[in-house]
């Protein structure tokens, strides 16, 4: 018989997320929004405000109420998430969806101005719901949730802590099989199994591990190309502990010393990194951090080869607010998670990325990825 290793429980210990005064919250934002209550679809958005996990559901929130709208496979997993989570939300049941429309407009009785949440809703689902809800005018909302999101409290901080330290301790145990000419889809998945074995749910979004010419495609999907001494190696990875994510991407050179071209870009990437991560601070916005991390590449004659944004927001999903790139609106708060991770590529050869999630704190940032940077060279497979 097989016997499985017991894994980890990664979030003993830690604090609980403040889950019943996000309603409310939210409450706050609707007459800023323009309208009476909101329709959440977005399933992310439905997590945050009522801690349910399921894959199919509604939440309406109006002045006075909040209603979870789902189906019969989520009944009592509905009705325990909620009293976990201490949310003050009526749990509702339709076995199909023109059922929990029904159930939805009468729960929107009076309401006048309905806001439905532009990025989420689909067109279709939008005309169903303006047969269901009659008379109320349907207005598009933008960011009523994402932007309480942005801001973490410190349960969500340490999920993604959690999460960043479990990648960090799985890269360091399969980092040498790098050295062994293995292809990036099997350090990919050694990868994932390790931060599973840790306790993750698994990873944050598609490993990324690019080697030689690979190196150079920002978001190369990893493939059966070997491993090969002298090429470098871009790792980009994170993991999911209780729903909340890590991105972490570091670069190395496998086997020998690492060629003139290689130590230019690690330089120039590293240096830039560097000075984004010691610019981030309450008030920062996110072009400038970009404009940061684009200059210092720009004085060593490459700004050319960085080719997308500096960074983005991270906790429910992988790539939320707040952003920073060249076209960038957003400003840094007390509370954000930001990754900040410029790049440079040369086509054909390579490319290298530094990329670290910070806090930002009252007075700077405080890193929550600690893998060290001077990862610069791996032991030739032709010595091992």
């Amino acid at each position: 018989m097989t016997t499985l290793a017991a894994h980890p429980d990664p979030t003993a210990g830690l604090p609980p997320l403040a889950q019943a005064p996000r309603l409310d919250r939210l409450r706050d934002r609707l007459t800023a929004g323009g309208v009476e209550a909101v329709v959440v679809t977005s399933l992310p958005n439905i997590r945050y405000l009522t801690g349910f996990t399921g894959s199919a559901a509604r939440l309406l929130v109006t002045a006075l109420d909040a209603v979870l709208l789902t189906d019969g496979r989520y009944q009592d997993q509905a009705a325990a998430e909620l009293a976990a989570a201490g949310v003050d939300c009526r749990l509702s049941i339709g076995r199909t969806q023109p059922q929990q429309r029904e159930l939805l407009a009468a729960a929107a009785s009076g309401v006048t101005r309905m806001g439905l949440e532009a990025t989420s809703v689909t067109w279709a689902e939008q005309r169903a719901l303006a047969a269901a809800l009659g008379a109320a005018e349907l207005v598009p909302t933008h960011d009523l949730v994402e932007a309480l999101r942005a801001v973490k409290d410190d349960g969500e901080v340490a999920r993604i802590e959690a999460a960043c330290d479990i990648a960090s301790a799985a890269l360091a145990e399969v980092l040498p099989l790098a050295a062994t000419g293995v292809s990036e889809w099997d350090f990919a998945h050694a990868l994932e199994d390790g931060m599973r074995a840790r306790g993750a749910s698994g990873p944050s979004f598609d490993t990324i591990v690019s080697a030689g010419a690979n190196a150079a495609l920002p978001h190369h999907r990893a493939d059966h190309n070997l491993i090969a001494v002298g090429d470098l190696l871009v790792i980009d990875f994170g993991c999911v502990v209780d729903g909340y994510c890590s991105d972490m991407t570091r670069t190395v050179v496998v086997g020998d010393e690492p060629a003139g071209w290689q130590v230019e870009l690690i330089e120039a990437a590293t240096a830039a990194q560097a000075a984004g991560v010691a610019a981030v601070r309450p008030g920062l916005g996110g072009r400038d951090l970009h404009e940061i991390c684009a200059g210092v590449i720009d004085t060593r004659g490459l700004g050319e080869l960085f080719t997308h944004g500096t960074g983005h927001g991270v906790g429910l999903q992988i790539h939320e607010s707040p952003w920073a790139g060249p076209a960038a609106t957003d400003t840094l708060v007390v509370g954000n998670v930001v990754t900040v991770e410029p790049g440079v590529y040369r086509v054909g050869l390579g490319g290298v990325r530094v990329e670290d999630t910070v806090l930002v704190t009252p007075s700077g940032c405080r890193p929550l990825t600690k893998t060290p940077k001077d990862l610069s060279c791996l032991p030739s497979p032709r010595t091992t």
